[in-house]
């Protein structure tokens, strides 16, 4: 399944939930953590669970769990029992051991999407990711708790932009994910009503490597799809650079159009036809 946009929903807002599976987004993220009160918590559980035991069918539904150090950790696990999500997400990750710890506690083979860069651990730990690679659906980070976790003002320059420590987690996430052979989430962008702050944040997540971002609200996932849904010109080029190795296929160099290309060019050309589903 493509993993472009992700939408968050409140676990607690189930009147959301149908509008939000209709939204165009590749997935939707029931969230049981942050977006949720702790006294609304057991009524969040609760709709979630109904909701996915009911559409049973959907393998677009991912569920947001609390950390496994907090104390409602339990609780958002037994609201898991009987589901089969496409996925849970794991927030305040701290590596290949927070991984291990979850999957022994499922009691079935549901991959993991662990939000990387939470805590100032969880940066010593990126490069684990590649261990449990089997047991991931995608790899994410978070610009919000990390700099709350260290005290820093803001994780952004006036431009939107991430300051130089931010700049670095996302960094390691998205090498970490690639690392990993699975999709790179880039975290959300805060303004919904921002959508040309939007388009400019997401055309940098897919220059740099991204392959997908999540959203808060309905009106962003339009854009991000977009964003991450190679044009017909790019599938004309890739679509002619396979061709022309697949013509040659002993040249770890060929000439196409007045340019030298090799293998990182092929590479590059058969990713961009996978994203299209060529």
């Amino acid at each position: 399944m493509r993993l472009r946009s992700l939408l968050f929903v409140p676990g607690d807002r189930p009147e959301r939930f149908e509008k939000a599976l209709a939204s165009g987004a590749d997935a939707v993220i029931l969230d049981l953590e942050d977006s949720v009160a702790p006294a609304s918590k057991p009524r969040a559980r609760e709709a979630v669970h109904d909701f996915v035991l009911r559409r049973a069918g959907d393998s677009n539904l991912l569920i947001r769990i609390n950390p496994l150090a907090s104390p409602e950790f339990e609780d958002d696990l037994a609201a898991l029992s009987g589901l089969h999500p496409f996925g849970i997400m794991l927030p305040k990750a701290e590596g290949a051991a927070s991984v291990w710890k979850l999957a022994g506690f499922l009691s079935s083979e549901i991959p993991i999407l662990p939000i990387a860069t939470e805590t100032p651990s969880a940066i010593f730990e990126i490069g684990s990711y590649r261990d449990v690679s089997t047991s991931l659906c995608g790899l994410t980070w978070g610009a919000e708790d990390l700099p709350a976790a260290m005290g820093a003002a803001t994780a952004r320059r006036t431009d939107g932009r991430y300051t130089p420590p931010f700049e670095l987690a996302r960094s390691l996430m998205l090498f970490a994910a690639h690392a990993a052979a699975v999709p790179a989430i880039d975290t959300i962008y805060p303004d919904f009503h921002d959508l040309s702050g939007l388009r400019a944040y997401v055309g940098r997540a897919r220059r740099d490597g991204f392959s997908g971002m999540m959203a808060i609200h309905p009106n962003q996932v339009e854009v991000i799809n977009h964003a991450f849904t190679p044009d017909e010109s790019e599938i004309a080029w890739a679509e002619k650079v396979a061709a022309a190795f697949a013509a040659r296929p002993d040249a770890g160099v060929i000439q196409l159009d007045g340019r030298m290309l090799d293998m990182p060019h092929l590479k590059l050309a058969l990713r961009l036809l996978n994203a299209a589903g060529r």
